[in-house]
Parts: C-alpha cells; structure tokens; sequence
C-alpha cells in the first residue's frame, strides 16, 4: 500500500507539470488543446519515469535502459489512451480540455499506469 500511495505522489507531481505544459501551450502559445495535452504528457512522462526509477520503486533489478525501453511502451500506450480519451470527451461530450484531462488522467493513473509500471516495468 505504502507503494501505491508514493507511485500516487509521483504521478500527481508529473500531472501537475503535465497540466502546466498542457495550459501554457494552449492559452499562451495558441496550441490545439490535443497537441498541448500531448507536449505536457510527454514532460510529465520524463519527470514521472524519474520519480518512479529513483524514488517510488526503488530502480528494481532491472537495468535502467531496460526499464526505460518498458515505460516507453507503457507511456506510449498512455499517450494514445489520453489523447483519444480528452479528443472525445472535449470535441465529442462538450467538456472543456481541462475537465478532460483531468478526467482521463485520473482514470489512467489509476487503472492503467500504477499497475503496469508496478508489474512490468520496475518488477
């Protein structure tokens, strides 16, 4: 349990930053609010496999090119699931890109990311 809440603080530090990436790009650069929620999770991506490899999981036994080419995957996975996600609910329900991130990112953090970074890629 003590695992989960830290992988937790980990994702809500990457989301925050994500959420900051994704807002500047689309209030003060004019980005599409998918290719500034895309730009976000991509940092929020490199800052969350960092917390994760050093403080949340410890590194494992895995050597570290190893697990990066595993989070890769996984956060590859996580790109296409949010963007699609935050598209439909933004353009398809009507929601502002904020409260679709949001949503999505939630969601995913919880169901997708925890336990497929827990499972494989710092097992």
């Amino acid at each position: 349990m003590f695992t989960f809440a830290k992988a937790q603080l980990a994702s809500f530090a990457a989301s925050l930053i994500d959420y900051v990436i994704m807002i500047l790009s689309v209030e003060f650069f004019g980005f599409w609010y998918v290719a500034g929620s895309s730009a976000g999770t991509i940092i929020g991506g490199v800052t969350n496999f960092s917390i994760g490899r050093q403080w949340v999981f410890r590194g494992g036994y895995t050597a570290p090119h190893i697990q990066l080419g595993r989070y890769f995957l996984v956060w590859l996975g996580y790109l296409l699931l949010a963007t699609s996600g935050i598209y439909l609910l933004t353009h398809i329900g009507g929601l502002n890109y904020i409260v679709s991130k949001i949503t999505v990112t939630l969601f995913l953090a919880i169901a997708y990311n925890y336990p497929l970074q827990k499972r494989f890629v710092f097992r």
